[in-house]
């Protein structure tokens, strides 16, 4: 029988409170740690936020902004295409320029110590690398890279970045809130734009991320799931989970015994089959779970 789910609540009132339930939470998780000390942590969005990179959905796990484009619309709709490197040239840098906050920092921490043995990301930023991680999987890909569709040419987002620049100077001057993976918040007429193609073949590029509707790749699954299978636990941190592609990773555990741990702020598509489950800041509470676990 599965243990009963706990789950530690985020107050409302104050930076008291939140300090507090971060501490209790933290002391949870360090438990749970000490009782399956080789993990799978799979991460979301939730750990970009302090570096500035904003997330897709509230702590409801519903939309904050329209769906992201779609795998298909993008490689069929040309004006599509033109909207999305519009935008790509004021949020790119965003993304290019954000650094590892302490959350990245304190789980690359815990891989140094020994307590987990994969960290699979759903983020496409790469600051779990930059934090020191180096077991990891980039579960939706990387967007610091571009593919092109036809012939595989592949090369940096920022070569990308600047031939749409030289392409359309008259976009330079446009500002615009930041929005998730590279996106901006920005509304005006893109038909003029003009959009990069393959230098080799004249097809069509694309960041090297998994864009909705599309598939994850095999291989990167497997790889993770042959790792959750040899964990001693799953520890979710800063996902809703609900995308498919992170919620399968506890439809395996649940199934293979594996115990699952939840830190987010928010509930989770997952929250029925959690053994832990804590609603406390990210960032406070593997600070405190450090200062636990470190000896």
């Amino acid at each position: 029988m599965r243990p009963t789910t706990r789950s530690v609540p985020m107050p409302c009132h104050g930076p008291e409170p939140a300090e507090q339930a971060a501490a209790e939470a933290a002391g949870q998780l360090a438990d749970y740690v000490h009782r399956h000390p080789r993990l799978l942590v799979l991460t979301g969005a939730g750990v970009s936020t302090d570096s500035g990179i904003p997330d897709y959905r509230d702590a409801r796990g519903a939309w904050k902004r329209r769906q992201p484009v779609q795998h298909s619309a993008f490689l069929s709709d040309p004006a599509l295409r033109q909207r999305y490197w519009g935008r790509s040239l004021l949020g790119w840098p965003v993304i290019r320029n954000a650094t590892p906050n302490l959350a990245h920092q304190h789980l690359a921490e815990l891989e140094r110590l020994g307590y987990t043995n994969l960290l699979v990301t759903q983020n496409v930023d790469r600051l779990h690398q930059k934090a020191g991680s180096r077991a990891v999987i980039d579960l939706h890909g990387r967007a610091d890279q571009v593919l092109c569709m036809d012939c595989a040419y592949r090369c940096d987002r920022d070569q990308v970045h600047e031939w749409c620049a030289e392409l359309n100077p008259g976009f330079l001057h446009l500002t615009a809130g930041v929005a998730p993976d590279g996106d901006a918040d920005l509304e005006a007429d893109f038909s003029r734009f003009r959009v990069a193609d393959c230098p080799h073949c004249g097809g069509i590029l694309k960041p090297d991320v998994v864009f909705f509707g599309d598939f994850v790749p095999g291989e990167r699954v497997n790889h993770g799931l042959d790792h959750l299978r040899q964990a001693d636990g799953l520890l979710v941190v800063g996902s809703s989970l609900m995308v498919y592609s992170g919620l399968r990773f506890c439809r395996y555990a649940r199934e293979w015994g594996k115990p699952m741990a939840a830190l987010n702020l928010g509930r989770t598509r997952a929250d029925d089959m959690l053994d832990l489950r804590l609603n406390a800041g990210i960032t406070q509470t593997l600070s405190h779970c450090l200062d636990l676990l470190t000896p």
